[in-house]
């Protein structure tokens, strides 16, 4: 995924793929984390945005989600 801009670090990499792109060699990031970083960055608390359904309050990041903080400036 490419991001840009907004409280990310300049031309900064992080993780790596085997040779056909297809495995994470190194620093995966779950789906979790990138969403917890995106809404850090667009100054939205992760851990307190909910929605309800089916009378349960659910997070967007589940009980998951911690911030990737190698690629914040």
């Amino acid at each position: 995924m490419w991001l840009a801009g907004g409280g990310l670090k300049k031309g900064f990499v992080l993780g790596e793929t085997d040779d056909f792109s297809y495995n994470v060699v190194s620093d995966p990031v779950p789906v979790y984390d990138l969403q917890a970083t995106v809404m850090h960055l667009l100054g939205i608390d992760h851990k307190r945005l909910t929605f309800k359904f089916q009378g349960r309050h659910f997070r967007l990041t589940d009980v998951h989600g911690e911030l990737v903080e190698k690629i914040l400036a």
